[in-house]
């Protein structure tokens, strides 16, 4: 799964606090739309776009559906992030680097 579809199915503030009710436990649809002002198919398709984005896992059971938080969907986002933010330490280290030696290659000046 790539970082982007998981970055665009979070860019919603619906689609996140659907994610952090799941992290509660397995739900179906109608339990959580009672807890938010969208309608029930609106729930449905927010639960359908975080589905496709691997965040969310489905479980028949009987005649329901409960959906239930997968946070191993977040891996690929993290693996983004891991590698972004080596590359910016890496070049703030170069930078610090750089800088001290500019520093101690110039000449001090003494006052007399």
């Amino acid at each position: 799964m790539a970082y982007g579809q998981i970055l665009t199915a979070l860019a919603d503030p619906t689609r996140r606090a659907l994610l952090e009710d799941l992290r509660a436990g397995p739900m179906p649809v109608a339990r959580l739309a009672a807890r938010h002002p969208v309608s029930r198919p609106a729930v449905s398709q927010h639960l359908k776009v975080l589905q496709e984005a691997g965040l969310v896992a489905v479980e028949p059971r009987g005649s329901a559906r409960l959906y239930r938080a997968r946070p191993r969907g977040l891996a690929p986002l993290r693996d983004y992030l891991d590698e972004v933010w080596g590359d910016v330490l890496q070049a703030f280290a170069e930078e610090v680097s750089r800088q001290m030696e500019d520093t101690n290659a110039r000449p001090r000046h003494q006052d007399d």
